[in-house]
């Protein structure tokens, strides 16, 4: 059976929807190909490679991509993670099976010393809980 792809989005692709796409890869890569991007890319936070590195997650290979790299290309699901961009991709300029969208605090816009680490672990109950739903699919 082939991996079905998931993009996740948000608006700079240096936190949540990194963290995302780390997440998803760690907990249920042999079934999921996993990707990210942002409508105003900018780049990795070093917090959020921190974040991961703390839980186990491998980070390598992570980059901000702009949305327009996968303009155009299929995903299983696409994956909205924060209102900002969910209002700018009403209209996704792909093809996606199902559109969601999570509203994730954004952690650089907080003054908590645990802001990272609290949307990661808010990302990964989120992830769990759809994975949970997407293997009674199947």
């Amino acid at each position: 059976m082939a991996k079905q792809r998931v993009l996740f989005l948000c608006n700079a692709n240096s936190a949540r929807s990194l963290m995302a796409e780390a997440l998803l890869r760690h907990m249920a890569g042999q079934h999921f190909e996993a990707y990210s991007a942002g409508v105003e890319p900018d780049q990795p936070h070093r917090a959020t490679l921190e974040a991961l590195d703390r839980l186990g997650v491998n980070s390598d290979g992570l980059a901000s991509e702009p949305l327009e790299t996968y303009a155009g290309q299929y995903f299983d699901s696409v994956i909205i993670l924060c209102e900002k961009t969910q209002q700018q991709c009403r209209e996704w300029p792909g093809d996606a099976g199902e559109l969601l969208f999570w509203d994730i605090l954004d952690p650089r816009l907080s003054a908590r010393e645990d802001a990272y680490a609290q949307a990661l672990q808010e990302i990964r109950t989120r992830l769990q809980l759809w994975l949970n739903v997407k293997r009674r699919e199947t």
